[in-house]
């Protein structure tokens, strides 16, 4: 009895072995899939069409089938496009993926195949592993094997999931924010992916995808074999080849064993070049308005409704379903900005940032915010009203909040990179909150450097940026000094005199001022004159002192916005005593 139940447990072995594996019992795969996703992000010079060129000339129309928020050939740069592919058990089983073929253009290296054509879904080596030529000299118009891997689900850890996305992580991202913007839930993202340090800024994940009715699809039913095929194994078994069921029954056990262990992937643990971004452009925790519904709530954009005007938009007032909104209108070319907004400000929330509402993609690229009543920090300092002193303290107050907040309790963190006083604003209670985030960084810690162009406003950007173009927060902080400098004046940071040819810097001005010979009176003469006397001198000075420290030439000896914040806060605290 024993031995027929172990006959039969043979045969339903044997059945299942002949039938779902074309490899040898060692392989890491035994069957591809259908349908995989290959999360791309998207360059500045990508479109639809090279899109297509690189995933084998792919038709469009497949590639919009799994992109909804598409609808033309252009795509949003620095966005993510899911684009469809077979999952195949590829050299003999090792792995799943699948082989695209790629013709190589003049100028090309691995390097710039894998990470910025193929956005990290592949790497240099195994380009160099699947390809003869060297690196530094690869032919032009031949064609290259690019390799991209997949996973089809994993039965151990659910059956629930069978569609996976293949993610390359970019610097900057992190778990959390992953889930954010694929819509997925971190504890599933972690179960496929146990192995992985989400805080690399490198690497692939598998992440499960969902249909195109946006259900997850679970791991299909394999059909068994013949009819023909199953007698044959019965006859096989019977005959007596116990030798080979042996030699099959330990190896299964064994390999089923192996498989119980493994819940990832062999694939998934190999390490990627940097590759952030959002998949597609659809935000959950931010409304999607439709383009009639703005220029309804905006009088079709009319002049009257304008209130703002910047070097990437216009800012229009709103009254938007039941509340006061402010919708940019975006300039052509502020794509990258559009998108770095909209990242940023549905990740981070603050009550001293100013919070996003929602977007619209139709026609062109909007963001909505909520409506600050007050206006900018400029335009007060310049206006006929004066602000108290005790209202200019609070204000830088808020600001450095604000900043504190980006730069050491987030995760990225961020740099804002165009602090000014046009760019803080003030609500009915004459608080502030920072705003316009479009020329925002993301960098691994806020003191880290980064490469990168100019960008900014000038007279607010620090040596060290404008002569090597490298970032860290002690630029916001520098920044802030300027701010505070005009909170004190309420003069530009720019400053053009009258009877003197060349304009000159805030910060130059107040060094003069702190090297005169009387120092209380080169200060004096720029204490803003509204104020008259109505402020105390003690406290202007440690304002003066404040900024002095963060506008100093050398970035390691200005404060951390902590540090400014914990000033700011026994300024304001002696004011009120």
């Amino acid at each position: 009895m024993i031995f027929l139940r172990r006959r039969s447990i043979i045969i339903l072995v044997l059945i299942y072995l002949f039938s779902n594996c074309t490899t040898c019992y060692s392989n890491s795969c035994i069957n591809g899939c259908d349908l995989a996703l290959a999360s791309l992000f998207i360059w500045p010079e990508s479109d639809l069409p090279i899109i297509s060129q690189l995933f084998d000339n792919m038709p469009s129309s497949d590639i919009l089938d799994w992109n909804t928020q598409i609808t033309s050939t252009f795509i949003l740069t620095e966005s993510r496009v899911n684009v469809p592919f077979r999952c195949d058990c590829l050299n003999n089983g090792e792995f799943l993926g699948h082989v695209f073929s790629y013709n190589v253009c003049a100028n090309d290296t691995y390097d710039l195949i894998a990470t910025r054509l193929y956005s990290s879904l592949t790497n240099k080596e195994l380009l160099m592993r699947d390809n003869s030529y060297p690196d530094n000299n690869i032919p032009d118009h031949v064609t290259l094997n690019v390799t991209v891997d997949c996973s089809c689900g994993n039965k151990d850890v659910s059956k629930d999931y069978g569609l996976f996305i293949t993610y390359p992580m970019r610097q900057g991202e992190n778990l959390s924010y992953i889930a954010l913007v694929t819509n997925t839930s971190s504890k599933l993202i972690e179960m496929y992916n146990p192995m992985v340090n989400f805080s690399a800024g490198s690497g692939l994940l598998y992440i499960p995808g969902k249909d195109k009715l946006g259900n997850y699809p679970p791991i299909p039913t394999r059909k068994g074999s013949s009819g023909k095929t199953i007698a044959a194994l019965a006859v096989a078994a019977l005959a007596g080849v116990s030798l080979l069921v042996g030699i099959i029954y330990v190896g299964i056990y064994r390999k089923k064993e192996q498989k119980v262990a493994a819940t990832i992937p062999a694939s998934s643990g190999q390490s990627h070049p940097p590759s952030p971004g959002l998949s597609g452009i659809h935000v959950d925790k931010s409304v999607e308005f439709s383009y009639e519904e703005l220029a309804k709530s905006t009088d079709n954009f009319s002049i009257s409704n304008k209130i703002g005007e910047g070097g990437f938009g216009t800012v229009y007032y709103a009254e938007l379903r039941g509340k006061k909104a402010a919708i940019k209108r975006m300039n052509r070319e502020g794509r990258t900005e559009f998108l770095a907004e909209l990242k940023i400000l549905t990740h981070v929330h603050h009550l001293n940032l100013v919070s996003l509402i929602g977007y619209c993609i139709e026609r062109s690229l909007f963001l909505v915010y909520e409506f600050i009543e007050n206006g900018n920090l400029s335009q007060h300092l310049r206006g006929r009203d004066t602000l108290p002193w005790s209202t200019r303290v609070q204000i830088a107050l808020d600001s450095a909040r604000g900043l504190e907040y980006i730069h050491e309790y987030t995760v990225p963190v961020y740099i804002h990179r165009d602090i000014k006083s046009a760019n803080i604003l003030i609500d009915k209670n004459f608080h502030a909150k920072v705003g316009d985030f479009g020329l925002t960084k993301l960098v691994e810690n806020g003191n880290s450097t980064i490469p990168t162009r100019f960008m900014g406003t000038f007279g607010y950007m620090p040596p060290e940026y404008g002569h090597s173009g490298i970032i860290s927060s002690k630029i916001d902080v520098y920044a802030f000094g300027v701010v505070l400098y005009e909170l004190i004046s309420s003069k530009e940071a720019v400053v053009k005199e009258d009877g003197i040819d060349e304009a000159r810097s805030l910060v130059a001005l107040f060094g003069e001022a702190h090297n005169h010979p009387n120092p209380i009176e080169g200060i004096s003469k720029l204490i803003d004159p509204k104020l008259e006397d109505n402020y105390p001198f003690d406290s202007v000075q440690k304002m003066i002192q404040l900024a002095n420290a963060c506008t100093e030439k050398d970035h390691e000896m200005r404060p951390t916005m902590r540090s400014v914040v914990v000033a700011l806060m026994a300024l304001s605290s002696s004011i009120e005593d």
